[in-house]
């Protein structure tokens, strides 16, 4: 073991550059980034269907220590996120530390020297003292288990992986899905396609989005007055912190209803305001607590979907057929593109990578359908592997971003503790990883995410939450302020 750990960061969204910079900062230049695409960005990169933007306020969606005076809007659009992370890379000096066109096939830990093998899809290896697993939640897309989807004889996309060969023109399209891609697509394809329907499970929480284009003013303001940007920030990053707490503890429906109060008389009126007919508005409005599933943020989205060349199915779908799609009341609806706006797979957290630490374990056998990691970022029994947004790092109300760079800091102090202890390995001990995990799912078990009445992506199978955290976003700022040694085992190197 040197006093230099190598280490070996995996994924350059958000996440990935958080954990780079940090260490950069710190001093530390042995790292790598491997990223399978050509450019660095993650979802910022893979997603481009039409109007793919930030549903978070950009001026909290973006690292404290770049802020960004010059965005178009308060809630970004999709190629300005992706050229800000780009500026990232160059500006933070990260160029020669990236290995763009790299997928990660495999990180296998040897107990005995204390190194991580790292292994591409090409067959490439190279062993590094640290992986930083910053692939992310929300990166492989999700397709319906549906009979007859792979036989539909017209086109299909995810909208993750979007089409723009496929001129939607005078298309009779389909978009399965409700979530927040299909609200923010559905607006920018319905003028120009023939018909769009939309198949709905459950309906949405809508608010209206206080988005609009920036003027010369404001972006005067926020690059010239010290102090402008960051007041902006901190508001919108209290309104997320004034919702959790509606989400995560154990509220009466009545009471958590009058907390967020504001949210549904603005979700009400919108949906009152925007969708004049009843039927559709019926089939508009949530049956379960606010914040069960994430609460989107439109404008426009009922608007379109008010259109006479739109609708809206809430019956199931019980098979895609070669021109269709047949729903549980026996209507063959004939299209000629399906747009599968079904979100991500999003309880994997490392797949399809294989990770391997202690006795030749599998982190995803281990994990089976109940992932979890203390404070969501490190496993017992895979040394010196950090995860970045793993399990329980979620959040209803708030940024990712903020907590990406608290994950962040803690990375740098791990490598910084292993640098000082000149030690092979740390390994979160088992008693820290058991409290910590008794601990959150115990105040899970009285959230909105549990006890809401919804299906989400939140929760596995058994309806366990694994994907959120909590409490507060304060409270994962301060838990993860630095490492804690006697949460973890430290092994000297072999001899």
């Amino acid at each position: 073991m040197t006093n230099k750990p190598s280490v070996a960061i995996i994924g350059s969204g958000f996440s990935g550059l958080a954990a780079a910079i940090g260490l950069k900062q710190a001093g530390y230049d042995d790292f790598v980034v491997f990223e399978r695409a050509e450019g660095p960005g993650g979802v910022w990169r893979h997603n481009t269907y039409p109007g793919a933007a930030c549903d978070v306020a950009s001026s909290l969606y973006s690292f404290s220590f770049e802020p960004n005076p010059s965005w178009s809007r308060p809630f970004a659009p999709q190629p300005e996120i992706r050229a800000y992370l780009e500026r990232c890379v160059e500006k933070y000096g990260l160029t020669g530390h990236m290995r763009y066109g790299t997928e990660i096939a495999s990180a296998v830990f040897d107990e005995r020297s204390g190194l991580w093998t790292v292994e591409t899809t090409t067959g490439e290896r190279s062993t590094h003292t640290v992986v930083v697993a910053a692939g992310g939640q929300l990166t492989r897309p999700s397709f319906p288990n549906i009979q007859g989807r792979t036989d539909f004889q017209g086109t299909s996309f995810h909208s993750a992986e979007w089409d723009h060969d496929h001129d939607l023109t005078g298309q009779r399209v389909a978009v399965i899905g409700n979530g927040a891609s299909a609200v923010q697509l559905v607006p920018q394809i319905v003028d120009r396609v023939r018909s769009l329907t939309v198949f709905q499970r459950s309906a949405e929480y809508l608010i209206p989005k206080p988005d609009y284009g920036h003027a010369t003013w404001e972006h005067r303001l926020y690059d010239r007055v010290p102090g402008a940007l960051k007041a902006l920030r901190g508001a919108w990053w209290g309104i997320g912190e004034y919702a959790n707490p509606a989400l995560t503890l154990p509220m009466s429906r009545a009471v958590r209803h009058a907390y967020l109060a504001p949210l549904y008389l603005a979700s009400k009126a919108q949906l009152r305001l925007q969708i004049r007919d009843k039927d559709l508005r019926r089939k508009l409005t949530p049956d379960y607590q606010m914040g069960c599933k994430r609460i989107l943020l439109s404008s426009n989205y009922y608007p379109a979907l008010a259109r006479e060349n739109a609708d809206v199915v809430t019956d199931s779908i019980t098979e895609i057929a070669p021109h269709g799609i047949i729903t549980a009341d026996g209507t063959k609806h004939e299209v000629d593109t399906i747009i599968y706006a079904t979100g991500f797979q999003s309880g994997g957290f490392v797949a399809p990578m294989t990770v391997r630490g202690l006795d030749d374990r599998d982190l995803d056998r281990d994990w089976g359908t109940e992932p979890q990691a203390y404070l969501g970022l490190t496993v017992t029994g895979f040394p010196n592997f950090f995860l970045m947004y793993g399990p329980n790092t979620n959040f209803g109300g708030g940024s990712i971003v903020y907590i990406l760079e608290s994950q962040a800091r803690y990375i740098v102090d791990a490598v910084r503790t292993l640098a000082a202890r000149q030690v092979a390995y740390m390994d979160v001990r088992p008693a820290s990883f058991d409290a910590f995990s008794s601990e959150a799912q115990r105040r899970l078990a009285n959230s909105v995410w549990a006890t809401g009445g919804c299906n989400s992506w939140y929760t596995n199978d058994k309806g366990k939450v694994t994907n959120n955290w909590p409490g507060l976003m304060s409270e994962y700022r301060r838990r993860t302020a630095r490492v804690n040694p006697a949460d973890y085992r430290f092994v000297p190197a072999a001899r």
